[in-house]
């Protein structure tokens, strides 16, 4: 099995059983139906008119409307079978892993990014329009302190916390990740969402880029289509503050950095016990804490009743 680490919520991907000698690229073909990925200019179109006022999720003061999970105490065994520990969850102040601080003039959630969990906002939310202002902090830590400064927006957050992995709660990410911002990650097992793809060798495992009007995949989290790059990397240099934009009608979303689309996924759903899939359409989201020092403000919120749509430049 090959372990893929760059990414939030990763897994241990097992080639499939019915082809045991292929390589991931192959795989990554395959899934494609040989699509390869080709360069995009891409466009956001009939931007929705907000049904409501804009209000803040993040009040600029404190915490009080977030709750907190962490992980494992050592982040390397996040991803084992028998991870030998118990999650942290929350027996331990959370002060010195999430806070209110003032940075370029201004208040803003802190997260340190040592231990891994995340911050969950209380409230259940569905069909709206989501913005956020972020940017990296200096420090990076095991076993993540050589790779690209990692974190993640997951919407649609339901179940228990640490239901994945001990850490994290099951649900869609909008990947923040140095090259990588806008990926799209099915976060647990049950989680699925459809979208469009083609294979880029230049990627890591799984290999597989979001092409407008590419081969259409159902990902799936623990199979070779659990994340979905990004069509395109349009963050700015560290140190800078990006912009997100999520937008969220039932069980569609649209991801934008920076005023780019760079992907989007359908039909979001759980897989329930008894093996139907149930729309998702609705949850919390969750900033997450995943070894890179990070900074979140202005956190908005504004209802809407239609969806943007991605097009060809």
């Amino acid at each position: 099995m090959a372990l893929a680490l760059l990414c939030g919520a990763c897994v241990q991907t097992p080639a499939p059983a019915s082809a045991p000698d292929m390589t991931s690229l192959d795989r990554a073909r395959a899934v494609s139906a040989g699509r390869v990925a080709m360069p995009q200019r891409l466009r956001l179109v009939d931007l929705p008119t907000p049904t409501g006022p804009a209000r803040n999720l993040f009040n600029g003061r404190d915490l009080g409307d977030w709750d907190s999970w962490l992980g494992y105490p050592d982040p390397a065994v996040t991803y084992r079978d028998d991870p030998g520990q118990s999650p942290i969850g929350t027996a331990r102040d959370r002060s010195g892993d999430f806070a209110v601080r003032m940075i370029d003039g201004a208040p803003a959630i802190w997260i340190k990014g040592e231990t891994w969990g995340s911050l969950v906002h209380r409230e259940d939310l569905r069909d709206y329009h989501l913005r956020l202002e972020f940017r990296w902090g200096e420090k990076t830590y095991a076993p993540r302190e050589t790779l690209p400064q990692n974190n993640g927006l997951l919407y649609h957050t339901h179940g228990a916390p640490g239901a994945v992995f001990g850490t994290w709660s099951p649900s869609m990410e909008f990947e923040i990740m140095r090259g990588s911002t806008g990926m799209l990650v099915a976060v647990g097992r049950n989680v699925r969402g459809r979208t469009t793809v083609a294979h880029d060798a230049r990627l890591i495992e799984p290999h597989l880029r979001f092409q407008l009007g590419g081969q259409e995949v159902d990902m799936v989290n623990g199979t070779p289509t659990w994340n979905v790059e990004a069509a395109r990397d349009a963050e700015r240099p560290v140190r800078q503050w990006n912009t997100l934009d999520l937008y969220v009608l039932g069980d569609r979303a649209v991801h934008v950095v920076n005023g780019v689309p760079v992907a989007q996924v359908r039909d979001m759903a759980v897989i329930a016990p008894d093996g139907t899939r149930r729309p998702l359409t609705h949850g919390r989201i969750q900033l997450q804490s995943e070894g890179a020092e990070t900074w979140f403000r202005n956190i908005t919120i504004e209802p809407i009743a239609s969806m943007p749509r991605i097009v060809a430049e």
